[in-house]
């Protein structure tokens, strides 16, 4: 056989070196990103939770542009809920729990049951975060951690109910994937106030809060549990009454509510 010529040999020569920079650029590359996301981790998850404590501020009524979020959350007390009996979790530490690891968990998380799973949450935990704003030492306000699927996405928010346990303070979405423009009115303000006031359970403990299609006439007989909807954006509106239908029920915050409401510890 002839001997490779010496361009071929400083050809193939050539592209082993290409090759092994490109292989070593990558190589640290990759150590840079993995270095640089492991550094900024800590700064990530405070960020995270500096955002949360933001948005249960703003429902609760509390939130003040110019001060300290930590100092704000001073007056909100998290505690863990044992959604099954209604009772406060003594032996979990609110300040490290975290529902959604705790409903892939096989031990602290339950299948939600088909039949009852009309805001396809699918899967949660046994227990769940609740806020508490005091005031005086008495509770004034109750702040609910709320999901459900909406037209194109899962809807993350807090509902804020009063110390009645019934009676709606505020609402309010962080975290959705609807339309621009017709399922992102859940986020508005002039929506969010329509919320306020409304009431949960009629004097019978049914559950009547719900959107419903087009406005509230001044007529309906449940007009103190109706919100109106949008036009256009129904299905985002359904995804929100699905929500209150299984998070206010007796599979979601339905015995921690009776609870309140029959006088229980708070």
């Amino acid at each position: 056989m002839p001997e490779p010529s010496q361009e071929s040999a400083a050809k193939t020569d050539t592209v082993l070196r290409t090759l092994l920079v490109a292989l070593f650029v990558s190589l640290v590359c990759s150590s840079f990103v993995a270095s640089a996301a492991i550094v900024l981790q800590p700064l990530q998850i405070e960020n995270a939770i500096l955002d949360m404590r933001r948005n249960i501020l703003q429902v609760a009524g509390l939130w003040d542009p110019e001060g300290d979020v930590d100092e704000l959350f001073a007056s909100i007390e998290p505690r863990v809920v044992d959604l099954e009996t209604g009772a406060y979790v003594e032996d979990i530490d609110p300040e490290t729990f975290d529902p959604e690891e705790a409903a892939k968990d096989p031990e602290l998380g339950v299948q939600v049951p088909p039949d009852l799973d009309v805001a396809k949450v699918r899967r949660r935990s046994k227990y769940a975060l609740v806020y508490l704003v005091r005031e005086d030492d008495e509770v004034s306000k109750i702040i609910l951690p709320i999901s459900g699927y909406g037209l194109w996405s899962t809807l993350y928010g807090f509902l804020a109910l009063e110390a009645d346990a019934n009676t709606v303070s505020d609402i309010t979405f962080y975290a959705h994937g609807e339309t621009p423009g017709l399922g992102d009115f859940i986020v508005r303000p002039a929506w969010r106030e329509l919320w306020r006031g409304k009431r949960a359970f009629d004097e019978s403990g049914n559950l009547e809060l719900q959107v419903v299609k087009g406005r509230v006439s001044a007529d309906d007989p449940l007009a103190d549990y109706h919100v109106d909807g949008v036009s256009g954006a129904t299905l985002t509106g359904n995804g929100v009454s699905n929500m209150m239908t299984y998070w206010l029920g007796d599979h979601g915050y339905g015995p921690f509510l009776q609870t309140i409401q029959g006088g229980g510890d708070s």
